[in-house]
């Protein structure tokens, strides 16, 4: 499982997998000397919760509800995504070199080295869709003038949170059990969830006094 998997998600570890059978996201059969025994299935799952985790920071108790529905032979909604199948999305994720990357978002080759030096994208040789979605916004955003210069403070502000995150983990971190870091990461991205809604909030509040 960790030799298939680990290319596509390098910081998934043993500790990991056993913290998700833990929180019930992923039921690998047994064999009779105890041995944990995956399917094609299981991988699948795997890679799915794997992929809401990193694409769209979701909890692992939102994830394992949809995925309680979908067992129940529901078609629930994901929340913050439209609604999909474990199968439809698990394949989606792909690496984009820097022409083809430029070439889907829509965008010109200075947009995206504005994008780096302005420090919104990390340069690299390789692109996934989180950086694709980022340059589109981008696109978007120069449509209506906002460039990336403009958004500096973006950087700054990622910084901040990620102290106050970092902070927040420390307990966890302490601890010497092996499922440990898993949790710490679970913990990380519950956080910026709930960053998310707080910033969300707080722009919407914006907006509606500029309405007035």
């Amino acid at each position: 499982m960790l030799a298939r998997l680990t290319a596509e998600f390098p910081d998934l570890t043993p500790s990991k997998l056993r913290f998700l059978e833990e929180r019930r996201l992923i039921s690998p059969a047994r064999t009779e000397s105890g041995y944990r025994k995956f399917s094609a299935a299981d991988l699948d799952r795997l890679r799915f919760v794997l992929t809401m985790q990193r694409e769209h920071y979701l909890p692992l108790k939102v994830i394992r509800g949809y995925l309680d529905e979908l067992d129940a032979g529901r078609q629930p909604d994901l929340p913050g995504s439209a609604t999909i199948a474990p199968g439809s999305i698990l394949s989606s994720e792909r690496r984009l070199q820097r022409d083809e990357l430029i070439r889907e978002a829509g965008a010109s080759p200075q947009l995206l080295n504005d994008a780096v030096s302005s420090s919104l994208i990390v340069p690299a040789e390789w692109y996934g869709e989180d950086v694709l979605a980022v340059l589109r916004a981008l696109a978007e955003l120069q449509r209506s003038g906002i460039e990336p210069r403009h958004l500096r403070g973006f950087r700054a502000s990622a910084e901040r949170e990620l102290g106050l995150i970092e902070s927040a983990l420390i307990p966890v971190a302490r601890r010497k059990d092996p499922s440990s870091r898993a949790k710490a990461s679970e913990l990380a991205r519950e956080i910026v969830g709930q960053l998310e809604i707080v910033r969300g909030s707080l722009i919407r509040s914006a907006l509606s006094r500029l309405d007035q």
